[in-house]
């Protein structure tokens, strides 16, 4: 009986150990142990494992180890500081932009385009020596201000494409201010060339602040985060570059740093290694996704009858028996022939009609409105003189660099500007004279008629739009004066010419002729000559 009993248990000592080799060769080939418990690596005692001395080990996988990067050179503080500038300053005027959308939109990114390069150039300066500007690396130096002076192009473009665009004083602030970008090229305290920009954004912001600032309270906002960028900036330029950008006397050539910048770049974007191999015994790869769902869209059979005006016109191409269908008409089901069923008819009165909306109402005529007092005053740097009619002494106003001057339904008044101002904007005018020393920006004039400006000093800028006749007369110093006009005519130029210094007297074109030409496969536009 001992005998049987120990047979029995020897077999059953047997028949576990086969059962857990079994299950140690299952658990191998389809689990794989995780790594972070090395209490679970290690072998597992069983039976077998007294039988066979010899323990098992699993196979580690061949550790992997990453090439070591070189530090990156620490910035400077100043291009630090100048980075807080744009993630903090620059970055709420975009994203306020963004809010309105469109055009501002549009505008604002190369804003931001531009501060970026901006960002690139006073890193080229930190490492640099500073090109010799009168010399053979000019053109050095008009490479390295190229992309910002790119970026500011861009900005203006948007503007003058779009002049009449409902945001178009949104845009003309933005334009106006964005000359502030040129700062870097200023010598002498550049956060003064700040400030005065800021001047010239503020004639068309303030603007938009009047006309919005009981409505909409997302453009007041971003009129004051694009008059913060310039507030902030004016504190960064007076801390780190008062007396201008200092470069690096021990620094290298511009052009050699200028292309270590551009192509460290790629090097950092290249690709990432690829991924190490699965450690030996993992588990193997899932199986590939079975095919998407198939969409079954029940199509509706296309109706055989047609509809809407089809219907109409196939019922009349039946010629006779578009009539087949109607039924006759009793005698007393006819309302002519029976009063009482005119009396009950379910027709609706005519009167219950809708009726056609009135036309709009025209405006007023000039000489038919209310003449309000006529104005002149100096509210912060905005000159506004309006409605002045017939003033029999000249109008003077003594303006500075950051005074920008609204001129707004004065007839027949003559207006001196004294001093070298910002800019002058003139509306709905008759008649008006205008005399001005110099200017920084522009004159841009309205729908105006008989309109005459003299310029003693110098002036960038003349915008004409809705002109009926203008006297332009230029100085020598203004003699390169750019001219853009549209919807005008009737616009005189007068130059001083000849030994006598006479004015001379040049019509700006008013008859454009146009045709398709086939070789260029474009319009061509030419100016018409009348000879006389």
């Amino acid at each position: 009986m001992a005998q049987n009993n120990i047979h029995n248990l020897v077999t059953l000592i047997k028949r576990l150990e086969a059962a857990t080799t079994r299950l140690e060769d299952i658990a191998s080939s389809t689990i794989e142990l995780p790594q972070a418990v090395p209490a679970l690596t290690a072998t597992v005692a069983t039976p077998s494992s007294v039988a066979s001395p010899t323990p098992q080990r699993i196979a580690s996988a061949p550790t992997l180890v990453a090439p070591e990067q070189a530090p990156q050179e620490p910035l400077p503080e100043s291009i630090e500081e100048f980075d807080a500038f744009i993630n903090q300053s620059v970055d709420k005027y975009v994203k306020a932009s963004n809010r309105l959308g469109g055009l501002i939109a549009e505008q604002a990114s190369k804003v931001l385009e531009g501060f970026k390069q901006q960002r690139r150039f006073l890193l080229i300066s930190t490492k640099a020596k500073k090109p010799d500007i009168t010399g053979a690396e000019m053109v050095v130096y008009q490479e390295l201000l190229k992309p910002i002076n790119e970026a500011l192009m861009a900005v203006g473009s948007i503007k003058e494409s779009n002049r009449g665009s409902p945001v178009f004083s949104q845009l003309s602030a933005v334009a106006e201010g964005i000359m502030v970008l040129a700062w870097v090229t200023v010598d002498n305290k550049p956060f003064k060339h700040v400030e005065e920009s800021l001047g010239s954004a503020q004639f068309f912001g303030n603007r938009v602040l009047k006309e919005h600032k009981d409505k909409d309270p997302d453009q007041v906002e971003w009129v004051q985060s694009f008059y913060q960028v310039f507030r902030d900036l004016a504190e960064y330029v007076k801390q780190y570059f008062p007396n201008g950008i200092p470069w690096n006397a021990k620094g290298q050539p511009a052009a050699e740093v200028a292309k270590s910048l551009d192509s460290a770049p790629a090097a950092s974007a290249a690709a990432p290694p690829p991924p190490p191999p699965p450690a030996a015994g993992g588990a193997p790869p899932p199986p590939p996704p079975g095919p998407p769902p198939v969409l079954q869209i029940k199509e509706q059979p296309a109706s055989s009858k047609p509809e809407g005006m089809g219907a109409v016109f196939s019922e009349l191409n039946k010629g006779e028996n578009v009539t087949k269908g109607l039924r006759k008409v009793d005698k007393s089901e006819m309302t002519h022939k029976n009063p009482s069923l005119r009396a009950g008819s379910t027709v609706g009165d005519s009167s219950a009609r809708g009726k056609s909306p009135a036309p709009g109402k025209k405006p007023k005529p000039e000489s038919m409105r209310v003449k309000k007092p006529p104005k002149k005053e100096l509210d912060g740097n905005k000159w506004t003189i309006e409605n002045f009619d017939k003033h029999p002494e000249p109008i003077e106003i003594e303006a500075e660099m950051s005074h920008s001057i609204l001129i707004s339904r004065c007839n027949q008044t003559t207006i001196i500007v004294k001093g070298k101002a910002n800019a002058v904007t003139i509306e709905n005018t008759q008649r008006l004279s205008l005399v001005i020393d110099s200017l920084v920006s522009t004159v841009d004039v309205v729908k105006s008629s008989n309109f005459a400006l003299q310029v003693l000093g110098t002036l960038p800028t003349i915008l004409l739009d809705q002109l009926d006749g203008a006297q332009i007369y230029l100085s020598k110093e203004s003699i390169s004066t750019r001219i853009f006009s549209s919807k005008s005519a009737g616009i005189n130029v007068n130059v001083l010419s000849g030994p006598d210094d006479d004015y001379k007297e040049i019509p700006l074109p008013g008859q454009i002729c146009s045709y398709y030409d086939e070789e260029k496969g474009d319009m061509v536009n030419e100016i018409v000559d009348h000879a006389g």
